[in-house]
């Protein structure tokens, strides 16, 4: 890959792979340094991958490097300094798109990803067994499984009042 490649790389990728870790995270700094990795990765492997294949490598780096985060991050988690209201549920109805990121949130880790990958950024399920390591039938059963848990979350009586 050339320079002009990979800074078109920036350029087409950096704002797709930002949103894809930001909707996982929840945490803007986080996910600007997530992207950055991602980036600087592609940087050290510029010569071995081709501009055809760098946003499957760049969307494969952040997953990996968003999920090595999460890993370090529950392993360093003092429960005692919790802020409980944080896990505080409003049973007001607030904005629909609030609801929904709630809605995602409450997903199982794999679930929420492939979700993500597919509906919010268009990959084929091949492209998502590539980045997340699965296989294509593994990928269906997931985002199936995370449509029915969301419609029934997205559909409840407690959601909606």
């Amino acid at each position: 890959m050339t320079v002009a490649e990979y800074n078109r790389c920036v350029e087409d990728f950096a704002d797709n792979v930002y949103r894809f870790i930001l909707k996982n995270l929840r945490d803007e700094a986080q996910a600007q340094d997530i992207v950055q990795e991602s980036f600087a990765r592609l940087w050290l492997k510029v010569e071995e991958v081709s501009f055809e294949k760098s946003r499957s490598y760049l969307f494969t780096t952040a997953y990996r490097t968003m999920i090595d985060w999460l890993r370090r991050e529950k392993k360093n988690a003092d429960f005692e300094t919790v802020d409980a209201s944080a896990y505080a549920h409003s049973r007001q109805y607030s904005d629909l798109q609030e609801q929904l990121h709630d809605a995602l949130q409450r997903l199982p880790e794999q679930q929420r990803i492939v979700v993500l990958l597919r509906d919010y950024e268009g990959y084929a399920y091949e492209e998502i067994g590539e980045i997340t390591g699965l296989n294509e039938s593994q990928v269906k059963v997931y985002i199936y499984r995370a449509r029915v848990a969301l419609k029934k979350y997205l559909v409840s009586i407690d959601t909606v009042l």
